[in-house]
């Protein structure tokens, strides 16, 4: 482990450096894509899907309008309606009722809220007049994911001890080298010349242009951890983070994670104005002992925890938690749901 970056972070996390500690989860990933078990590693006896939150907009008069609806209006009916709008989060199973779809462990969103081919399924209209928008992907909220981590830290020996790892392809996670502001040097007093060499200072890479300096611009996390070693997965790079799994069990967790985001939302500083911390969630947590392993794909609308059939009853049954039993080997490509055509 690093003994320097992120040195006395709060919550027992520090940048883990030895990226061997992952290698167990590329030695268990299928090749492709076809199954779930392109991210989420083989071998646990039981696997959990947990639906991420969607949500749903609603009005008092019953049909929420349309944006050209809205435009047509007067101005007091206007504000009127938009008075009365009010968002939600919404459960896939409330979502499958409002459509007449079935909820079922290998759903999938753009069947549940029954899309027509080329059309949007991120937001769609149910019969009773709600709109419905499809939920984040790779991501659980801060809170679903405290639920998890409890019952997570409940079946592991090593609840203390464990490894966190985040995408690391998030914008502004990592630093890298940049161009400086525009200079331009004209090196000929030929106006053509000229021309043509400010064009290529424009468009073409630092690095491969002579009137521009690469400089190191600095991400969240320090150029230590930018520069280090990274748990390279199929199409995924990872950071690793030292992390009890403990951690997660907390709903503050976001304000002591050491890739915390301190200046997203309103701008630089926005913690120092009372702003709430935001933080990327972890695309990877598993404890030490291997017990489990929860996986947030960034393109799954759902979570996947890998663990013992005791582990995925109690998230099951926890009514807090929408989640589902789902056997090894499962499909959640977008064309898997057999039951919602």
């Amino acid at each position: 482990m690093a003994p320097d970056a992120l040195a006395g972070q709060p919550g027992g996390m520090r940048w883990e450096d030895d990226v061997e500690v992952g290698s167990w989860i590329r030695e268990r990933l299928d090749p492709g894509f076809a199954t779930m078990h392109g991210v989420v590693p083989r071998g646990f006896e039981a696997y959990a899907r947990i639906f991420h939150p969607a949500s749903v907009r609603s009005v008092p008069s019953g049909r929420v309008p349309t944006h050209d609806e809205l435009r047509a209006m007067s101005e007091d009916e206007e504000e009127r309606i938009l008075s009365g709008l009010r968002d939600d989060d919404i459960t896939w199973a409330d979502t499958a009722a409002a459509f007449g779809t079935v909820l079922h462990p290998l759903a999938q969103w753009n069947r549940l809220v029954r899309t027509p081919a080329g059309e949007d399924w991120r937001r769609r209209r149910a019969p009773d007049g709600r709109e419905f928008s499809g939920p984040i992907e790779g991501d659980l909220p801060p809170g679903v994911l405290a639920r998890v981590a409890a019952h997570l830290v409940a079946h592991t020996t090593t609840p203390e001890d464990g490894v966190a790892g985040v995408w690391a392809g998030w914008g502004g996670l990592l630093g890298g080298f940049g161009s400086t502001a525009r200079v331009f040097l004209s090196a000929t007093d030929d106006a053509a010349a000229a021309h043509a060499a400010m064009l290529a200072e424009s468009i073409h890479d630092p690095f491969n242009n002579p009137y521009q300096k690469a400089v190191w611009q600095d991400g969240i996390l320090p150029r230590e951890i930018s520069e280090g070693a990274h748990l390279e997965l199929p199409m995924r790079e990872h950071l690793l983070f030292s992390a009890p799994p403990r951690a997660f069990a907390d709903p503050d967790w976001v304000a002591f994670v050491p890739w915390r985001d301190p200046s997203t939302g309103s701008g630089t500083g926005h913690e120092e104005r009372g702003a709430a911390p935001m933080a990327q969630h972890p695309s990877l947590i598993w404890p030490a002992d291997r017990a489990w392993i929860l996986v947030s794909e960034i393109d799954f609308d759902s979570t996947v925890v890998a663990g013992s059939a005791a582990l995925v009853a109690d998230l099951c049954a926890d009514e807090r938690i929408e989640a589902l039993p789902i056997p090894e080997g499962a499909n959640l490509q977008w064309d898997a749901d057999e039951l919602n055509r």
